[in-house]
């Protein structure tokens, strides 16, 4: 390397931290915290949000949340299906909406009372929930809480059951009275888009309901059931805890983001070390 060579390598290394700065820079901007589920603000023509297939729904953000087998001792509780869920989140004045979409190959709407079910063959149906702490400032465990964490579950199945439930671990859920939870639901194109509107506050909160004050976050898991794949109980695929971002400010790392700036910089590491090394041949 000549004389020269310093001020030369100065300059490329400069060029180049430019380039990765301007590449990595519109991350920092959009980059999701990990594990949060955006929550719009009043979005436009809100009131048509019960709908399930609703414009309004394009203008509210989407992530995707991954799923897995719950934990559990039920037989073939590792035999689920559904392996990702779409999420919108919007609140308004009065209510969060939610909405969950996934890919199922068939609708199984069908009761065990059906006229056309086969003597002695189980039916099934699809089904989805949401779990929030019943008391938001706690953090339950994931799989239905404790007695001294319990949850509230919003659940939906397809026929049109809605159930806003309670509970303090597994195997003691109950089901909570003159629900505040309302559910609405479209199978189109092989997915089902699922709503579920909720008050924010509910006037019995002691009865283990949750209520969003909108001073902190809030904690909440998603479960899916397939019917066609005998999927019931704790045969179901679950979330890890996500949350809603009500809080003040951003609460969690920018995973995405720092994962952004150490692969530019490795890029440029590689680019420089190369550069310097041809310059020496």
């Amino acid at each position: 390397m000549t004389g020269d060579d310093g001020p030369v390598s100065r300059t490329v290394l400069f060029a180049l931290a430019l380039v990765v700065v301007a590449a990595i820079a519109p991350t920092f901007g959009t980059a999701r915290p990990a594990n949060e589920i955006p929550v719009e603000d009043d979005p436009p023509d809100a009131a048509s949000l019960s709908a399930p297939t609703a414009n309004a729904w394009e203008e509210v953000p989407e992530v995707d949340v991954a799923m897995a087998s719950a934990p559990s001792s039920v037989p073939n509780a590792n035999d689920t299906s559904v392996d990702e869920v779409s999420v919108r989140a919007a609140r308004t004045d009065g209510s969060l909406i939610v909405r969950l979409s996934w890919d199922d190959a068939t609708a199984d709407a069908v009761t065990p009372q059906a006229e056309n079910r086969t003597p002695g063959v189980n039916t099934f149906w699809d089904a989805a929930a949401l779990q929030l702490p019943a008391d938001t400032s706690t953090h339950p465990g994931i799989a239905m809480g404790s007695e001294r964490s319990q949850v509230n579950v919003w659940y939906w199945s397809a026929p049109n059951t809605t159930q806003e439930l309670q509970a303090a671990g597994p195997g003691t859920t109950t089901t909570i009275p003159d629900t505040a939870l309302d559910t609405n639901a479209s199978y189109e194109n092989g997915t089902w888009h699922v709503v579920f509107d909720r008050d924010l506050r509910v006037d019995d909160a002691g009865a283990n309901r949750t209520t969003i004050e909108g001073e902190r976050d809030v904690d909440v898991a998603i479960a899916v059931w397939n019917g066609s794949n005998a999927e019931r109980s704790g045969q179901k695929a679950v979330s890890e805890w996500q949350y809603f971002p009500f809080g003040p400010g951003a609460q969690g790392p920018p995973y995405e983001t720092i994962l952004w700036v150490i692969a530019g910089l490795a890029i440029a590491t590689v680019i420089v070390a190369t550069t310097l090394g041809v310059r020496r041949t």
